[in-house]
């Protein structure tokens, strides 16, 4: 190809051919559905849904956007084979193409069945499916709680049947029973009806979940998780009527009885209130039949111990001498009894004497003895006080005495007629002198230094003593 046919060729920018290719694949492309196994499964914290489609030979990205993740019928799961419906188009970010899914559906009533059968495998190894935790229901429930489609003829089938059998007051909680509301809705409302605390509203004494018959996909709602957990945590026993006799959903499980209808569910709820009439009728006339039959078989046989009894005055003539006898006797022993009984008086009563005088003593004794030790007390309390007393003043001695003046290196000086030489002036020459110190006494003379008073001199040495 020559320069000039190259050049004649248009020329796009990278955005304007990845327009021209979106516009072409979703124009060739507008609606397509692609079956294939789900891998690569991503939730994405915006909402979106990203997964592959894959076979054996190819993958093929794709991704359900917020809005359409509500309205999905089967939610994504790994590994799941399904057929998606949408249309291609092109991410010029990475220059792919992909489907943009707006509706997802098992791949064949197999797949959808091996979900289910999985699903319920995990539900009952939790234990929700366990017979002990089925609970009986009540005979005669005041009221009634009815979780289904207000508008269908489910709820008129129910009333119809319970009018019929034995009326009773009925609480409707209207939900979805198909689409993507109608899980969520039906658990919602098994969970409210348990929350009923009796005052604004009733509590339901028994829970009927009711749909009518409809394929597989219709009945899917009753097979999610959060309405089995929603049914096997009910505390008011519940009848699950989804569907016809031949439908199963995981709900059945997971509640208290399963009617094969919903009407059946009624027959279930209720019993026939002309037929308990009837029985009840029927008990009162047996009572009285058996009462009176009673009754004349007990008055036959009064009447026949009535004429083998022996006559009244032969019957009491025996006891009555033996009361007189013993009426006789009784006297005499009542009177030797005093007499005993006056003697041990008198013995216990001297005993008692004694035994108070010995008592009083003890007690005599026992305070007496309580004094003398509160007196020791006393007289060792008071010669601790004194001694205490003595010991302060000691202490007081010390402290003026002269001798604690001596110890700190002075001395006390004494004439030979043993007063105190208080002043130098005092002393006089030749005198001897006493010196007294802390540990002794020495003798001295005093020397021809010493001074009279008004005598001393300013700056000049005193002289020795010595």
């Amino acid at each position: 190809m020559s320069d000039t046919s190259l050049s004649n060729l248009p020329e796009f920018s990278v955005t304007e051919l990845s327009a021209a290719l979106k516009r072409t694949v979703e124009d060739q492309f507008a609606f397509v559905r692609v079956r294939g196994e789900i891998s690569g499964l991503k939730f994405h914290s915006s909402g979106h849904v990203y997964f592959d489609l894959k076979d054996d030979k190819a993958v093929l990205n794709a991704v359900i956007w917020r809005g359409n993740v509500g309205r999905l019928k089967v939610k994504p799961q790994a590994g799941m084979e399904v057929i998606a419906t949408g249309k291609l188009s092109t991410y010029a970010g990475t220059s792919r193409y992909q489907i943009i899914v707006e509706q997802v559906e098992l791949a064949g009533l197999g797949a959808l069945m091996m979900l289910l059968e999985e699903r319920r495998k995990k539900l009952a190894a939790e234990g929700l499916f366990d017979v002990a935790r089925k609970k009986k229901l009540p005979f005669l429930p005041e009221v009634i709680g009815v979780v289904t489609s207000p508008t269908g003829a489910v709820i008129r089938d129910i009333m119809h049947r319970l009018d019929a059998r034995f009326p009773r007051r009925v609480l409707l909680w209207p939900v979805a029973v198909q689409g993507e509301k109608a899980a969520g809705e039906v658990a919602a409302a098994i969970a409210g009806f348990n929350a009923f605390d009796g005052k604004r509203m009733p509590r339901p004494d028994l829970i009927i979940v009711a749909r009518g018959g409809g394929s597989v996909e219709d009945l899917m709602a009753f097979n999610e998780e959060a309405v089995v957990r929603a049914a096997a945590a009910s505390t008011i026993p519940l009848i699950s009527a989804v569907g016809h006799e031949t439908d199963t959903t995981l709900i059945d499980f997971a509640a208290d009885v399963r009617a094969p209808t919903p009407t059946a569910a009624a027959e279930l709820a209720v019993p026939v209130r002309a037929e308990l009439l009837a029985q009840t009728l029927d008990f009162e006339r047996r009572f009285v039949r058996s009462f009176v039959k009673a009754m004349e078989d007990r008055r036959r046989h009064l009447a026949q111990l009535v004429r083998v009894l022996p006559r009244a005055e032969s019957l009491f003539a025996g006891p009555r001498q033996r009361l007189d006898t013993a009426s006789d006797k009784l006297q005499h022993a009542l009177r030797r009894n005093l007499q005993i009984h006056e003697v041990r008086f008198n013995r216990a009563g001297a005993q008692l004497r004694d035994r108070i005088l010995r008592d009083r003593l003890s007690v005599a004794a026992e305070r007496v003895g309580a004094l003398a030790k509160r007196a020791e007390r006393a007289e060792r309390s008071r010669l601790g006080e004194a001694r205490r007393h003595l010991d302060g003043l000691a202490r007081v001695l010390d402290g003026i005495s002269y001798r604690a003046v001596l110890e700190r290196g002075f001395a006390l000086v004494r004439g030979e007629d043993g007063t105190v030489r208080r002043r130098a002036g005092a002393v006089k020459n030749g005198e001897g002198l006493t010196l007294t110190f802390a540990d002794g006494e020495a003798k001295v003379v005093a020397g021809e230094g010493g001074t009279k008073p008004g005598k001393k001199k300013r700056g000049t040495d005193q002289g020795s003593l010595f």
